[in-house]
């Protein structure tokens, strides 16, 4: 299992991020990511479906399929590796509210959970279409109370799996299972009480371990995807009841295979563009990319631009359900950009200047490293929000009509050549 203890806190006005220690997605291995959810199966285990969801795509598709090496930790590739849980459907996800005898939990356990839900759940439903039914549940309502103190588990930022993890979730299994049938759900979110250890505002603990085949198991199956909630992501700011939830759907997204967008400088690659970037504070979306690698897009709503040429695309609002969403121009095997029309409508309440997104994703770089960098429609700009925790310059990045991205190495050019009164945007898309 690959390290990354590098990873410090960034004194910015985004708050510190959670480090990610890492591992490849294939058998018997282990990857832990700063997110949470629960398969608690193995790949394709079950009734309940495990498994990534499958990729909505046509033989046109063919060449923008890019994929990574098998060293690299939740690529960006398509379609996602197994070893996830799925991401459409009905999805199953256990809720255990945990605290310990040297940090005994503060009010009622179902209040900890009603700091996630029904929000985590809305949040979902919103940005898939529909697509993804997120049932959460709580079977136990109480506190379950760990046999050992927080302290001895020996959990800090990158902590690995084993010991401290493993000696956790196996306590966590002998506590819960009189109560709980783990093959009845999809997810388990382990939610913290947050006065166990230190403030999310001094060192984020958030993490989630995915596609783990030997983890503990409980009722006959490994409790394979696993994530960790602790403390509050309060900035002081007093939005904290509309926002504190989003920690949990970026968690979640590990869960379904996506990787971190953030890097060691912080969201300075990708923004507020997506949740995998930025989860503190006010709400956003995924990016178009991320929808498709989760089967919330239709393959005619994806375009596969790899042909020599110059050719017009319309591309309709991401955050609506219907229309084109998504063009794909494909660099190589591993690389390409991706366009999408980003809008201040559905989970995009940050969204200040309405326009064309454009981005290059990097299926060969790994997790938290940058596979994914959005380009600057105005570079040093200062951007066009003063929201509390959103990475300002990049807020402005979209491009409008009449302006144009290039990359003369790969001899590409994508011009915004209009956009009609309901707000859909029409490309044009030259490559040599």
């Amino acid at each position: 299992m690959a390290r990354e203890d590098w990873m410090q806190p960034q004194r910015r006005r985004i708050r510190p991020r959670r480090v990610a220690a890492l591992g490849s997605v294939t058998a018997l291995t282990l990857v832990v990511s700063t997110s949470a959810g629960t398969g608690h199966l193995a790949p394709g285990a079950t009734a309940t479906g495990a498994g990534p969801a499958a990729l909505s795509r046509s033989s046109a598709h063919g060449p923008c399929m890019i994929t990574g090496g098998p060293e690299i930790q939740m690529s960006e590739g398509v379609p996602t590796t197994r070893g996830y849980s799925r991401s459409t459907g009905t999805v199953r996800a256990l809720n255990l509210m945990v605290d310990f005898s040297d940090a005994p939990g503060e009010g009622r356990a179902l209040d900890r959970y009603a700091e996630f839900f029904p929000q985590t759940q809305k949040w979902f439903r919103t940005s898939s279409y529909g697509r993804l039914d997120y049932r959460p549940e709580a079977p136990v309502r109480d506190w379950l109370r760990m046999p050992r103190p927080f302290g001895e588990y020996g959990i800090e930022r990158g902590a690995p799996f084993d010991p401290g993890y493993r000696d956790l979730v196996q306590d966590i299994v002998a506590t819960a299972d009189p109560e709980v049938d783990f093959r009845a759900y999809d997810l388990l979110n382990v939610l913290i009480t947050p006065n166990a250890g230190p403030s999310a505002l001094d060192t984020v603990l958030s993490v989630t371990f995915a596609g783990n085949t030997e983890a503990p198991v409980a009722d006959g199956v490994p409790v394979a995807n696993a994530s960790f909630v602790y403390s509050r992501q309060d900035d002081g700011s007093g939005s904290y009841d509309r926002t504190g939830y989003r920690v949990l759907p970026h968690e979640n997204g590990h869960v379904f295979g996506l990787p971190d967008l953030y890097t060691q400088e912080g969201g300075g690659a990708v923004g507020h563009w997506d949740i995998m970037s930025e989860d503190w504070g006010a709400n956003n979306d995924l990016v178009g990319w991320h929808k498709w690698k989760l089967g919330w897009l239709d393959a005619e709503q994806v375009h596969c631009a790899s042909a020599p040429g110059t050719k017009e695309y319309d591309l309709t609002p991401l955050a609506r359900p219907h229309g084109p969403k998504l063009v794909f121009v494909p660099l190589d095997a591993r690389s390409g950009y991706a366009v999408e029309l980003r809008t201040r409508e559905g989970n995009d309440e940050t969204v200040c200047r309405p326009g064309i997104l454009v981005y290059r994703v990097d299926a060969d770089i790994d997790t938290g490293m940058g596979p994914v960098t959005v380009h600057d429609s105005r570079r040093d700009s200062g951007g066009c929000t003063r929201s509390p925790n959103v990475h300002a310059e990049l807020s402005d990045a979209t491009f409008t009509p009449g302006e144009s991205f290039e990359d003369p190495q790969h001899g590409l050019k994508i011009v915004v050549a209009a956009a009609d009164l309901a707000g859909d945007h029409r490309i044009r898309v030259t490559r040599r």
